[in-house]
């Protein structure tokens, strides 16, 4: 496959769509916003004017837009990817790189089948580092030889490309990655505050810490920037707050106890009632501040 569609052109769609170009993909966009297709265009890619028909020109169509009611929209609305006619579902893999819910995503196949379309729910780990570098985390649900057909799409975008399952389980592994990232941003916000309390340089501190067993991805991305003050997007609080509304949704169908996860996710809720839903998780930091009665950059 060398025609692919991208739909959706944000802080982690623009650079997945640049990187399937460098890869030698012939891409077509599409974005809510017209006006963010410009660069992609002048990058060498095409654009059209809805989903549909991005599709009708494509052989695999990906998706990376916020929330569930989103993705339905974008493949199943008046100008959606179904919109194009039964011809050219037939013959078209659709991947899903939002983070929507899992149950969800299963209907979303099961309706796609039925118009002989192909889904795979291929969300993404590593933030605008990992999507800008080529070097993202993609946790792929859906039909085995679907997958294989696609892997050469996938490692224009990443490294770690895993088939986790059937349909639903790329999600659902996404699911476990943000109950680590949120349970990690606590952790690492609390060693930071206590380093502070005890009057330790947070750059040794990180320097340290990140090199031994309490190292993490956010310990060595985002401890830098907090001790900085830098509270920049790579992904935003509200995006987190919607994923972990999906974790709780999950593990409570499940009755499934998840302490952690569940203080994690009332304290980034705080953050953003504070007014920082647009910044960066690390603003996560900002709350651990206010309890303190402290500042990292003090």
């Amino acid at each position: 496959m060398k025609r692919i569609g991208y739909l959706g052109l944000g802080i982690m769609g623009d650079p997945m769509a640049r990187n399937l170009l460098k890869a030698g993909f012939e891409v077509t966009v599409w974005n809510r916003t017209a006006a963010k297709t410009k660069p992609l265009i002048d990058a060498g890619g095409a654009a059209a004017d809805t989903p549909a028909a991005v599709a009708a020109q494509v052989q695999a169509v990906c998706i990376n837009v916020t929330d569930t009611p989103d993705v339905e929209q974008v493949i199943f609305g008046p100008d959606g990817i179904t919109a194009a006619g039964p011809d050219v579902l037939k013959k078209l893999i659709v991947i899903d790189n939002s983070t929507i819910s899992p149950a969800v995503t299963r209907q979303f196949a099961e309706k796609l089948a039925e118009s002989g379309a192909e889904l795979l729910d291929a969300p993404v780990s590593g933030g605008d580092v990992g999507a800008q570098n080529g070097t993202l985390s993609i946790m792929v649900g859906g039909k085995p030889d679907v997958f294989n057909k696609c892997v050469p799409i996938f490692e224009a975008m990443g490294k770690a490309i895993t088939h986790c399952g059937p349909s639903g389980a790329g999600q659902a592994t996404k699911a476990c990655n943000q109950v680590l990232c949120a349970v990690h941003m606590m952790g690492m916000c609390e060693a930071m505050a206590l380093a502070k309390s005890e009057g330790l340089d947070l750059e040794k501190m990180l320097a340290v810490t990140t090199a031994g067993a309490g190292g993490s991805w956010a310990l060595t991305n985002l401890g830098p920037r907090i001790a900085a003050g830098d509270l920049d997007p790579g992904f935003m609080i509200d995006l987190i707050n919607k994923d972990l509304a999906i974790v709780r949704d999950e593990a409570k169908q499940s009755r499934l106890p998840m302490p952690g996860l569940n203080l994690a996710a009332d304290l980034f809720n705080a953050a953003a009632i504070d007014g920082h839903g647009r910044d960066g998780t690390q603003a996560f930091c900002t709350v651990v501040e206010k309890l303190g009665g402290f500042k990292y950059t003090d």
